[in-house]
């Protein structure tokens, strides 16, 4: 894993890897590489200049600890870059060393190299959105039927399934991962503006060469250079945010379903996987538990980009150098959620035995609803529900289950061909819900 040891419950090893030190320095030097080629091929800059300098763009050449250093004293990493990327040159051509970062600027330099990071990290996301849009699909299907007990308040409430709960997480995470989808397609545009945003080192030629660019990276082209404009950035950072809370919503139900008094799912285990320093019985809900982590923080970074989007003019002070770690930051938590909460999609333990013995340990009380409506027709609302509030009562009810209790009551005697004790007959639009919910499928490709 490339990770610190700090940062260990903040990521997973492909986004590790992928924000590592000498994948974001390779980034930086594509960029190079990039544009040196493309002005060769325009003849602004000679071949052989090219050709050296992407022979010295090598992420493993360089020092990376020092390049850190002087990124510090420099306030960009491209200007430590560009300096060790020249000498790197000069040892085997000093004539191509002049050529080196020919008409671009530092930002151009960070920009690009975050953007090819995003698109690094964005197929890794996607693989994981992909394994839970199944996996819960698999489980709504299965599960359509499979009777709980709703909870509103954290309380018993009218029965639901199982899988329209899953059903309702798949749709949720279906959303995001089409909102996020939308966002990343928009922001993997080239950054190519050089020292104002005109290109006014490379005359008219700017714009063809920014195409020669993209076309290497697999980029886009934007309208114009996006120095102090961050708003694509920004669409990106708020679609992990409204994913992560969508996971953060699955693995707070997960978590609860898991406590030992509810006890109706599970999350899969395996050595070092949810145990207890101390209490060796323990069975936590570890996933759940580092995707509530994610949830909690992501809020927090997408405040702080969106503090960071006022800029000045054509180029910012403080602005663009702070995002590279919040960025970073925000693509990993979603990744660990996303890779936590598809393990638990794909291994997750249900258990209807349960279920049923929850519902049934309400006594009935959870159709109260059903009842209070049919006694409205003929009490009034107002009385129906004082009835019903007095008759379920655990004092009353002594163990007793509410329609047994009701089976005395005079004004619902009428009432015995209404199936008052069966949970299974007051389900509504479940099923439709459940089918429209798990209609939408992923775009081929994906």
């Amino acid at each position: 894993m490339s990770a610190w040891l700090i940062d260990s419950l903040a990521t997973t090893d492909s986004l590790a890897e992928v924000f590592s030190d000498l994948s974001v320095l390779q980034a930086m030097l594509d960029f190079e590489v990039a544009l040196a080629r493309a002005e060769a091929q325009l003849k602004i800059i000679p071949q052989s200049a090219a050709r050296a300098i992407a022979r010295a763009a090598r992420a493993e050449a360089y020092d990376c600890a020092a390049l850190a250093r002087e990124t510090l004293r420099a306030g960009t990493p491209g200007i430590p870059l560009v300096k060790v990327l020249r000498k790197k040159v000069q040892q085997e051509d000093a004539f191509a060393a002049n050529y080196v970062h020919w008409g671009a600027t530092s930002q151009d330099v960070a920009d690009t190299a975050l953007i090819l990071l995003l698109k690094k990290s964005s197929a890794i996301l996607d693989a994981d959105l992909a394994r839970i849009e199944k996996a819960l699909r698999a489980l709504s299907v299965q599960h359509k039927s499979t009777l709980m007990l709703g909870r509103t308040l954290l309380q018993p409430a009218p029965p639901v399934t199982f899988g329209l709960k899953a059903a309702g997480w798949l749709a949720a995470v279906h959303r995001g991962r089409a909102r996020l989808d939308r966002a990343v397609a928009e922001a993997l545009v080239l950054q190519f503006g050089g020292a104002s945003g005109t290109l006014g080192a490379l005359e008219r030629r700017g714009i063809q060469l920014s195409e020669l660019m993209a076309a290497q990276l697999g980029l886009r082209v934007p309208d114009a250079p996006w120095h102090a404009h961050r708003d694509r950035l920004a669409e990106v950072i708020c679609a992990c945010a409204i994913l992560t809370g969508s996971l953060g919503k699955m693995a707070r139900d997960i978590s609860l379903l898991m406590q030992h008094e509810v006890g109706e799912v599970a999350e899969p285990g395996g050595a070092g996987r949810g145990g207890s320093s101390t209490m060796p019985h323990k069975r936590n809900p570890i996933a759940s538990i580092l995707t509530l982590a994610a949830a909690n923080r992501v809020p927090g970074l997408t405040a702080a980009f969106l503090s960071q989007m006022v800029q000045e003019h054509e180029r910012a002070a403080g602005g663009w150098q702070a995002e590279w770690p919040t960025v970073a930051s925000v693509i990993q938590s979603t990744g660990v959620g996303l890779a936590s909460m598809a393990e638990v999609a794909e291994g997750l333990s249900v258990d209807p035995k349960r279920m049923r013995e929850n519902i049934r340990s309400t006594h009935g009380t959870l159709l109260s609803e059903k009842i209070a409506l049919l006694l409205a027709v003929h009490v009034g609302r107002e009385k129906a529900d004082d009835m019903l509030r007095s008759w379920s009562d655990p004092k009353r009810l002594k163990k007793r289950s509410l329609s047994q209790v009701l089976a005395k009551v005079p004004e619902v005697r009428g009432y015995k061909n209404e199936k008052l004790d069966k949970p299974d007959e007051y389900l509504g639009s479940a099923q439709e819900f459940i089918r429209r919910l798990s209609r939408h499928r992923p775009r081929r490709g994906k």
